[in-house]
């Protein structure tokens, strides 16, 4: 008897034309061929690039902020203290840059690791997080995370009403292929893709931000 997973497999096999990676077969497998645009037209970190990613953040209601590697530890304490009389801390990645923190109080920083995790009442407590990129896709206008020490657990992005998020501009691509291709080196790692602030909407088109994430989201164009 054939069970589903047999059934799917043999229909791909069929569609493919070959019975490569059956059971006891020796034939080549089968090259897919892959048509579609692989890379864009402009370099990473581009002008080209970052314009466009810049107008799909804005198009999502992110906010964009420039700065040089000086300018930045000023605007992350900005940014991740928007209530400076009523300040309830800030979360970081414990692998985050030390220097990007150094105007802000150590006090107010809260350091989060997989192996001294705070709680989701810990996290819901703080006014915001910071955390670094793995990749920018400018098409889309897509941030993409990816468990790094920089990065942290994915719960640190989702559960505080503000993120911090500080891109590199030689980390902007301007196409899905391109990220994917970078990110497949590292295919173990999770990844959070982000596309603007948490919204969602009914059946009416009313927009609700902050549902199932920040509802505020910074993002830091660093070169």
């Amino acid at each position: 008897m054939t069970n589903a997973k047999d059934e799917i497999l043999s229909r791909i096999r069929a569609a493919l034309g070959s019975d490569a990676g059956s059971a006891g077969s020796t034939a080549a497998p089968t090259v897919v061929p892959r048509e579609y645009r692989s890379a864009g037209e402009h370099a990473p970190g581009s002008d080209v690039v970052l314009d466009l990613l810049i107008d799909r953040l804005v198009d999502y209601k992110a906010e964009v902020h420039r700065a040089t590697p000086t300018e930045l530890p000023p605007l992350l304490a900005r940014l991740a203290t928007p209530r400076p009389t009523e300040r309830r801390g800030v979360v970081v990645p414990h692998g985050l840059d030390g220097e990007w923190l150094s105007a802000i109080d150590d006090a107010d920083v809260r350091r989060d690791s997989r192996d001294a995790p705070l709680t989701a009442a810990e996290l819901d407590g703080v006014d915001a997080v910071i955390t670094a990129a793995r990749v920018a896709v400018a098409e889309t206008g897509t941030i993409v995370l990816d468990g790094e020490p920089d990065q942290g657990r994915r719960a640190i992005s989702l559960v505080p009403d503000v993120h911090v998020c500080v891109v590199r501009t030689d980390q902007v691509v301007q196409t899905v292929p391109e990220a994917v291709r970078l990110l497949g080196a590292e295919p173990g790692r999770p990844l959070t893709w982000i596309s603007g602030p948490s919204a969602t909407s009914d059946i009416e088109l009313e927009r609700v931000e902050g549902v199932h994430g920040p509802r505020t989201l910074h993002v830091v164009l660093v070169s």
